[in-house]
């Protein structure tokens, strides 16, 4: 048994400190910090860098704890276009994924760490061909996009075309010690997707670290970014933040903003879209046919201090998505005090609790979305205010980054003593 400093391989496809910003690559980097600070040695296994360190946040990569092992990822040209995002989760992240958890099994083997923690598919080499005893693996699917989030009667032809990734990640699954669900409510479509025993799935939430936000961005950066975009301090500010690919909705609320203007065209409101991506085309076409060219902003890149400035300028955060996984964004947007307007794809409900800190519509329904808008627009200042510190109250008390670690360490602890039985049996 090696020594109680714990050594976890985390195997992910990116990382934001490397790769860019975005959800999962967020949340990779904060669990990874936040393991360093507990004196947690960590191994991430991921591609090479792409763009250098931009920001203070990536300290954490310089700390001696940390080792990084970049695993070739090898896809095609015009790879990121719209329509080429199938084949290469069918393609290249599955190349990447027998090469990673190959990787991320032999530095078991070595005992150079205790267990490995994959997110998504990443870990498919350590599983695939079936290993001789049980490992010391936790698996974190996420979003489950490849099965069409937690509602399977979405996206049919989408899932069909995934069965390849869907196989790989059940693969992973079905080995691992743990199984990991973010959000409360994706535990029976963990079970159902991933084909897992519900014994095996364990709660814990993706989570903000709440310290970091509140250094990232106050009110000024808020004023700041309106100014730069010439929105008036006093006009509303919908924000949406997200990847503009099809799952996310984007286009289904230009339409619900263009039945909102079409009611009151003197009702004054701006709506600002941080992300980009490959249907962004279709999502310009939806604006232009709404006539919403002038109420539309589209911020394509963005530094992490620039994106929670964003969230400061914001009146109402909303998230339209077809089919989700925990929405660190979402979370994000509550910690900046945000009331929130989203569908109750995904693990969304577990977050956003009508009445309390926002409005919660069925995904897909335009109309609805149309409404739940119209009536954040219509509380004020001192209802939307309330509902935004209720929805800190609730990352407070519920997603708070350092308890969720705490609660993650307990777990792999768990799991690495259940190695060491095996092994002594």
């Amino acid at each position: 048994m090696i020594g109680d400093r714990l050594r976890v391989a985390m195997v992910s496809r990116a990382s934001a400190a490397l790769h860019g910003v975005g959800g999962l690559e967020r949340h990779v980097d904060d669990l990874v910090r936040q393991l360093l600070e507990r004196e947690v040695a960590v191994t991430l296994v991921t591609r090479p860098a792409v763009r250098p360190d931009e920001e203070a946040a990536t300290d954490w990569l310089r700390d001696p704890r940390l080792a990084i092992q970049a695993v070739p990822y090898w896809t095609f040209p015009f790879a990121g276009r719209r329509g080429t995002t199938v084949l290469d989760r069918n393609t290249a992240y599955l190349w990447f994924a027998l090469r990673a958890g190959r990787r991320a099994a032999r530095l078991l083997a070595d005992g150079r760490v205790d267990l490995i923690h994959g997110h998504g598919a990443s870990t498919l080499g350590a599983v695939w061909p079936a290993p001789s005893s049980p490992l010391p693996l936790v698996v974190t699917p996420h979003g489950m996009e490849e099965f069409g989030g937690t509602d399977s009667s979405r996206a049919r032809l989408k899932r069909v075309a995934y069965r390849p990734l869907q196989g790989a990640v059940r693969c992973c699954a079905r080995h691992a010690a743990r199984t990991l669900a973010t959000d409360q409510s994706l535990v029976p479509a963990t079970v159902t997707n991933l084909r897992v025993a519900e014994s095996s799935v364990v709660v814990v939430p993706n989570a903000v670290d709440l310290d970091r936000t509140d250094a990232l961005a106050g009110p000024r950066d808020g004023q700041a970014s309106r100014m730069r975009h010439d929105v008036p301090e006093d006009e509303p500010v919908l924000l949406s933040v997200g990847r503009i690919e099809p799952n996310k909705g984007f286009d289904l609320l230009a339409d619900a903003l263009a039945q909102l203007q079409a009611r009151d065209r003197r009702r004054r409101w701006r709506w600002v879209v941080v992300g980009d991506g490959s249907d962004r085309p279709t999502l310009e076409r939806s604006i232009a046919r709404g006539g919403l060219r002038e109420r539309t902003v589209i911020v394509a890149a963005a530094t992490e201090a620039e994106l929670h400035a964003w969230y400061e300028a914001a009146t109402i955060f909303v998230h339209p998505t077809l089919y989700e996984g925990s929405s660190l964004v979402t979370l994000e947007a509550m910690a900046h005090r945000r009331a929130v307007v989203a569908t109750t794809a995904g693990g969304l409900p577990d977050k956003v609790r009508p009445g309390r800190n926002g409005w919660l519509v069925p995904p897909g329904n335009v109309a609805e979305l149309a409404g739940a808008v119209e009536s954040a627009l219509t509380s004020g200042s001192e209802r939307l205010a309330t509902l935004g510190l209720e929805g800190r109250e609730i990352v407070e008390q519920e997603f708070s980054l350092p308890s969720v670690v705490d609660r993650l360490i307990g777990l792999y602890e768990e799991v690495r003593s259940e190695r060491g039985q095996v092994g002594v049996g």
